[in-house]
């Protein structure tokens, strides 16, 4: 088994005459809370996307678990233990907790020979279980409700739990404190250390320092389409993470 649950090796992307990556590697190991950085249009969304499958690289290569491959699209992706939560969730508010932790890939009932119904008891039972398993407290009358009626720190919840009881060995979170209250984002940073404690791979994308410096391991800094900065946590300060966001190098005082 590799030391590196994913490699990323001279990924090279473009749109165009525009170049959104170039050459840009980065690691990660199991159990890791990697924090991705950079202004808007460093390059993140694009990384995060091939790495996902959503976008496909011109140039480069990437190893999962030791296999070299080029992740197709976003259901192998997932099949691989790759999930990926961005900012909008993607929950169907009109639907509960389970509707939406077995969105896509419901368990049905055969109980009129070729007709199917979907297992609700199955889907209910089964979100009680992976809520408990990471300490998420929702109000058990609060499972069946659509999920638009929850807080935003419990949607949240709602959408790591959905990542994790499909066996996610690395999940990407795009922003997952934006827009929660301060008391929310606390709980989210509590279930990030819970996560990592169960040895889940984590690359956590944020405009936000504190939260970075808080929770991440280590921190991997963008700037135009290039990798300007790969650092252990403790090897960096938040001045110096400005400094090669904005211009690619460390100010020297």
């Amino acid at each position: 088994m590799s030391e590196n649950l994913l490699e990323v090796n001279s990924i090279t992307k473009h749109f165009g005459g525009v170049t959104a990556l170039s050459e840009v590697s980065i690691c990660l190991k199991r159990g890791e809370v990697l924090a991705l950085a950079g202004d808007n249009g460093a390059g993140k969304s694009t990384l995060i996307k091939i790495i996902s499958g959503v976008y496909h690289q011109d140039d480069g290569e990437m190893s999962y678990n030791g296999t070299n491959l080029k992740i197709s699209n976003p259901k192998y992706a997932r099949n691989l233990g790759i999930e990926t939560i961005y900012q909008d969730l993607a929950l169907a508010d009109n639907l509960n907790v389970g509707a939406n932790i077995f969105l896509g890939r419901e368990p049905l009932l055969n109980l009129f020979g070729p007709v199917n119904i979907l297992d609700r008891e199955k889907m209910l039972s089964e979100s009680r279980q992976i809520l408990e398993s990471l300490d998420i407290e929702i109000p058990e009358f609060s499972l069946n409700q659509p999920v638009r009626r929850l807080s935003g720190g419990q949607r949240q919840a709602i959408a790591i739990c959905r990542a994790i009881y499909w066996k996610a060995e690395l999940l990407i979170m795009d922003e997952p404190t934006a827009a929660l209250g301060v008391p929310e984002q606390r709980k989210v940073m509590q279930l990030i250390r819970r996560l990592r404690e169960q040895n889940i791979a984590i690359i956590f994308i944020s405009h936000n320092l504190i939260d970075i410096f808080e929770i991440a391991d280590r921190i991997v800094i963008l700037r135009q389409g290039r990798l300007v900065g790969d650092r252990m946590i403790n090897g960096i300060n938040k001045e110096e993470v400005v400094s090669l966001m904005v211009q690619g190098k460390l100010t020297v005082n």
